[in-house]
């Protein structure tokens, strides 16, 4: 693979790029195009890596030169970063690396800034009870510890004070001091989740392993994971994912379910829903039924649920480590008119639950507009619900909200928020 090739792909992604075709939609279309099927997995990734390190450093380049010298240049930075992220000060990332409107949505602390500027993690899902057998058969993976199946420092570099004294840090991950960068709170919120998760760090295409073929594990950010646990669904209960996209999401609640009771998944692309019938045979899931939703006050079927999850559409603020490229796209107009929807969606299911059942809401972001103000609208709203814990173990009182930083686990931002209906 010659580095002037794949720099020469990457250059005619950047170029197709745009607000109306990300980067991320138009890479995957390049990749997959019948004409490139051939290039060597090698020169993919390293396509995949200049087309992201250009839109993480773009506000450091000269526009005005090629786009080939302008790849050089962000690949420079970030090798000089990796080497040594203090080499770039927070005060020149908290101009360069993300939009001015970002300011007024959320605090930009320096670890945050950082961490959006380092290539991201890949995250595995192993299906229950496997994931030290996945492991050994993938190879390149790390395991949670052997005494427990909760989330610990070395993992994705939260500490618990007992466990930070007996596991070193892991040097691949950013460097945190114990708690110093996570309240005591959170920490213990996460600590008490029982994770089937991997960090993967090898070269296969995941997708094309017998594993994945065989229904094993599905690639999926830790964060998102944190959701499924969140809704902590019980076997043989009745669930909602109200937006579910391609299921990722249903897949969860039916496997934390143990494939008992159904789940019920809707979305308004019925593409993404042949998608999530497709990974669910891969999976071996059946409690589940499908049903387009196009988000109205009419509801796609008139059942009373035991929990229900709005993993809402949102600005996607908790991804830019992942897709760069939005940074760039995303508006302040984007942010009001996805609240509305937001709170639109929330307002439309809360009716549909069981007395006693529990609404889960989430979204990729960190805005306050999409997060603690939607919540506190929505609460404000609907007296007839109550805020309720997440997790409700691993700390003395759980919090209803919870806010999970790409710092502080390694992995998308994520903002959590829970209710009850009154009996």
């Amino acid at each position: 693979m010659s580095e002037s090739s794949a720099l020469n792909h990457a250059a005619r992604i950047v170029a197709l790029a745009s607000r109306e075709q990300p980067a991320d939609a138009v890479l995957r279309d390049y990749l997959v195009d019948p004409t490139r099927t051939r290039m060597p997995p090698a020169e993919k990734r390293a396509v995949v890596r200049a087309v992201f390190t250009y839109f993480r450093w773009l506000q450091w380049l000269e526009l005005r030169d090629s786009l080939q010298k302008q790849f050089a240049q962000a690949l420079t930075l970030q090798q000089r970063f990796d080497e040594n992220p203090a080499s770039i000060k927070a005060e020149a990332l908290a101009v360069r690396a993300v939009p001015p409107w970002l300011r007024d949505e959320m605090e930009l602390p320096a670890d945050f800034l950082r961490q959006l500027q380092r290539d991201p993690v890949v995250w595995l899902r192993a299906r229950p009870g496997s994931a030290e057998k996945l492991a050994a058969a993938l190879g390149d993976c790390a395991l949670p510890s052997a005494a427990s199946t909760s989330v610990h420092g070395s993992w994705f570099n939260v500490q618990s004070p007992s466990v930070a004294a007996a596991v070193p840090s892991d040097p691949q991950l950013p460097a945190l001091n114990s708690l110093s960068a996570i309240a005591s709170a959170k920490a213990d919120q996460l600590l008490s989740v029982p994770l089937t998760a991997l960090r993967y760090s090898g070269e296969k295409d995941l997708f094309r392993t017998p594993e994945f073929q065989a229904g094993a594990f599905e690639i999926q950010d830790l964060a998102s994971q944190f959701v499924g646990h969140a809704c902590a669904p019980q076997p043989g209960e009745t669930w909602w994912d109200a937006c579910a996209g391609a299921g990722g999401k249903t897949l969860h609640l039916a496997d934390l379910m143990q494939n008992k009771g159904l789940v019920w998944a809707s979305d308004r692309s019925a593409r993404r829903l042949t998608a999530l019938k497709q990974r669910t045979a891969r999976a071996k899931i059946f409690n589940y039924r499908t049903a387009p939703w196009d988000g109205s006050a009419r509801l796609p079927t008139k059942t009373r649920f035991d929990g229900i999850l709005v993993d809402a559409p949102c600005s996607g603020v908790g991804t830019w480590q992942r897709n760069p490229h939005a940074r760039w796209t995303t508006t302040t107009t984007d942010v009001r008119e996805l609240a509305a929807v937001q709170l639109q969606l929330l307002n439309h299911v809360a009716h549909a639950l069981k007395p006693g059942g529990r609404l889960i809401y989430s979204v990729c972001t960190l805005t306050r507009s999409e997060t603690t103000a939607m919540a506190e609208a929505f609460t404000a709203a609907h007296p007839e619900l109550e805020p309720h814990p997440l997790f409700g173990s691993g700390s003395e009182a759980p919090s209803s909200q919870l806010t999970i930083l790409p710092h502080e686990i390694n992995a998308n931002g994520m903002f959590i928020a829970g209710w009850k209906r009154r009996m």
